[in-house]
């Protein structure tokens, strides 16, 4: 096995920082590299869709961007494992939210392959290509939090909108054979609340950096469809939620915050509105888009379950076993926030055309949040790090490197270098503590 994935049959943790280069003083550094002990990730669920079709006999090898992220992983582990007749490639840059961990129950798989890359480089890109003679392209690779896109905007137009141009012009130029292009319900804009669902053909409206570069990315998707006849595929889905997301996120944010006996952090009022997809969801759409979509069409992946923020806490409250029938009781676990700069008040999508291919969502948004949260409250402490500073109302990420904001703030303009501070191998601190609880992975 490769040294980047740590070594193999170790007996304890090890943790790694930025591969040994300094880092500014009162930081956390998150490694995607990091080992976790086969204690952890061998016993962890393996969890992909349920859907599976007869293999579309023109495809072979299948490029994944993002493949170490959230969704991408979930895809990644569904086409390894449910299509060896495919060789699936995951294609990361080991951004501060990805891990190897998400996938290294493939390793064996004689269909999968890790390749390190940013989706920016097109040298990255065009390497990965020849190298595995890829002829189709998931393009999952994104800066995707939105509270993140308001500080650090240029990085979302630079990832986003010219990541996605890198991948468009490579994959004409290899003459790929199709190109699935992931966006979101976002590039849609607010939703009304007595206002009908909106279509494919709705009008594109986004109301913050994050959507905006989404949408920009759908105008190069289809300018190369058109001028370029690149067989491309849209597809835009709801809020997705489920085990292996990243913590920045509000769902499994919060049931950390919850795990550590801390208060819900919640921004605003707590009125917006998402619909969620639970993730072996969004897996199973992708899958009927992948082999029954018709190229050039644009699919929603909608659902119906729309949840404010206010009712996310009350149900993980539920879960939790903890009081919040009074002001008292729920003052104690949630406190307000201030709110971004714009928050939209909910997203709401028709999934009619995608249903009409025969899917159909098969887990509802109460029975998958227990089965979110009990995945974190098993793995979470493990699974990235310390993610401590992640867990703050609004952390700041240059890279891979993590602050709160109050420290950012404190931080040399001249961007001084000081002594590492903090550094506690933290996967070991959570697996001796899980273990001392008496719950077992």
């Amino acid at each position: 096995m490769p040294d980047s994935y740590g070594t193999p049959g170790s007996a304890s943790p090890v943790e790694h920082h930025g591969g040994g280069m300094k880092h500014r003083r009162n930081s956390t550094v998150l490694n995607p590299k990091s080992y976790v002990t086969p204690e952890v990730w061998t016993q962890a669920p393996v969890l992909k869709g349920s859907t599976k079709f007869e293999p579309l006999p023109n495809i072979k090898n299948i490029m994944v961007t993002g493949g170490a992220g959230f969704i991408a992983c979930w895809f990644v582990r569904h086409l390894t494992l449910t299509y060896p007749e495919y060789n699936v490639v995951s294609f990361d840059k080991l951004d501060y939210c990805a891990t190897l961990n998400n996938t290294r129950v493939l390793e064996d798989r004689p269909n999968f392959a890790f390749e390190q890359g940013d989706i920016t480089s097109d040298a990255d890109v065009k390497r990965c290509l020849r190298k595995h003679s890829i002829d189709t392209i998931f393009h999952f690779a994104a800066q995707s939090h939105v509270d993140l896109s308001f500080g650090n905007s240029y990085q979302f137009t630079n990832t986003n909108v010219y990541g996605t141009h890198v991948l468009l012009e490579r994959a004409r130029a290899h003459e790929v054979k199709r190109f699935i292009h992931i966006s979101t319900d976002e590039v849609y804009g607010d939703v009304a609340d007595d206002a009908d669902d909106l279509s494919e053909t709705s009008l594109l409206a986004p109301t913050n950096p994050y959507s905006a570069s989404k949408a920009a990315a759908e105008m190069m998707v289809n300018a190369y469809r058109k001028s370029f006849k690149l067989p491309v595929i849209t597809v835009r889905a709801n809020n997705v939620y489920g085990p292996h997301q990243f913590p920045e996120k509000i769902i499994p944010k919060f049931i950390m915050l919850l795990q550590r006996g801390s208060k819900l952090l919640v921004h605003g009022d707590g009125s917006p509105t998402r619909r969620y997809l639970y993730a072996g969801d969004i897996v199973d759409a992708l899958d009927t888009i992948f082999h029954k979509g018709v190229v050039g069409q644009i699919y929603n992946i909608a659902t119906q379950d729309e949840v404010s923020n206010t009712e996310i806490c009350h149900k993980l409250l539920d879960i939790f076993g903890l009081p919040h029938s009074t002001p008292e009781e729920l003052s104690r676990w949630v406190e307000h926030t201030e709110d971004r700069p714009f928050n939209d008040h909910r997203y709401a999508t028709d999934g009619a055309k995608l249903a009409a291919l025969g899917w159909h969502p098969q887990t509802n948004f109460d029975d998958g949040l227990k089965t979110t949260v009990d995945w974190y409250r098993r793995f979470g402490e493990m699974w990235w790090g310390d993610i401590s500073r992640i867990l703050t109302p609004f952390p700041v990420i240059e890279g891979n490197e993590v602050w709160t904001r109050e420290e950012h703030d404190a931080l040399p303009s001249d961007g001084e270098l000081g002594p590492e501070e903090n550094r506690m191998n933290w996967t070991k601190k959570a697996l001796n503590s899980l273990q001392a609880s008496g719950d077992t992975v």
